[in-house]
């Protein structure tokens, strides 16, 4: 019963999810890239692709994407030469801004048949349960980027 609860509502979630991320290029995968550069310190390009699991060259492409459509800019990291440090644009803040409130709209119509008390309780039991079974130091944008193409290929 658990499984297919969480498989049915893992699919309803990265549906919804990437219908409020058509916005952005790559869909899904776009909006956790944006949304990892966004909400962190800036990345190296190398550091993005590990944190989600992305391979180096595919994140080259995406990258490349992001930036011809003013997301993001790549910038040189002031104590490597070498390295290039991922920066959103403020396009691209604005954008994540838009997707982040379409796609907390969509989990909130997900959960929309529980009581408002009964999603919070949810949520948090949720969390500590995935947080106990994830594995030590787990990055959580990876895991839901391995969990989004997983659905896809289902």
């Amino acid at each position: 019963m658990l499984g297919w609860s969480l498989a049915v509502l893992l699919r309803e979630w990265n549906t919804r999810v990437e219908d409020a991320s058509r916005d952005l290029p790559h869909g899904v995968r776009g909006y956790q890239v944006l949304s990892a550069v966004v909400h962190s310190a800036p990345p190296t390009q190398a550091a993005l692709a590990a944190r989600l699991g992305i391979d180096r060259t595919v994140m080259t492409y995406l990258l490349d994407k992001f930036e011809g459509c003013d997301l993001l800019e790549r910038k040189q990291d002031p104590s490597d030469r070498r390295a290039r440090r991922i920066v959103a644009t403020d396009r691209g803040r604005r954008l994540l801004a838009e997707v982040d409130a379409r796609v907390a709209k969509a989990e909130d119509e997900l959960l929309s048949t529980l009581p408002p008390e009964d999603r919070r309780v949810l949520l948090a039991l949720l969390e500590h349960a995935a947080t106990g079974a994830a594995p030590a130091g787990e990055d959580r944008c990876a895991a839901v980027a391995r969990s989004a193409a997983l659905t896809r290929e289902a």
